[in-house]
């Protein structure tokens, strides 16, 4: 039960996260664009694989179910390490994925310029991440009192 519990709630950081990074982009252009990044990494790893990538709708939908799944099944690990200090692994666990958001893709070959464009990106990204953390862990903790 607690697999499936800890699931649900990393699902559920995952969610928020993405309903941040979808709704904010589309009002401030300082916003992180992990949309555009994400699909840049799905066009590549398709294409090295001799693959063809979608493109348009189809490509943001690919995408956007690949953040979901991989980011669901990150924070799950939130509560699959027990109840205790659940906030604290919360906030370490995203802080970690928004670290990692604006450090990684440069040196995976990736463009970063849509996570790091301006110091408010830089800082969106990492906040948007700790909120997923955050949430994970709240969602979690709300099924243990249950």
């Amino acid at each position: 039960m607690k697999i499936l519990k800890a699931i649900l709630a990393g699902f559920a950081g995952a969610a928020a996260l993405n309903i941040l990074h979808e709704t904010v982009r589309r009002f401030d252009p300082d916003a992180p664009r992990v949309d555009l990044l994400g699909e840049e990494a799905v066009t590549r790893t398709m294409n090295s694989l001799n693959l063809q990538a979608p493109t348009g709708n189809n490509l943001y939908a690919v995408t956007l179910v690949g953040d979901i799944l991989s980011n669901g099944i990150y924070y799950s690990a939130i509560g699959m390490a027990g109840k205790k200090n659940i906030y604290l692994k919360g906030a370490v666990a995203g802080l970690t994925a928004g670290l990692g958001a604006i450090k990684l893709p440069d040196k995976m070959g990736l463009d970063d310029e849509p996570v790091t464009k301006t110091d408010k990106t830089k800082v969106l990204t990492v906040a948007w991440y700790l909120i997923g953390g955050l949430v994970t862990a709240a969602v979690f903790n709300s099924f243990k009192k249950a």
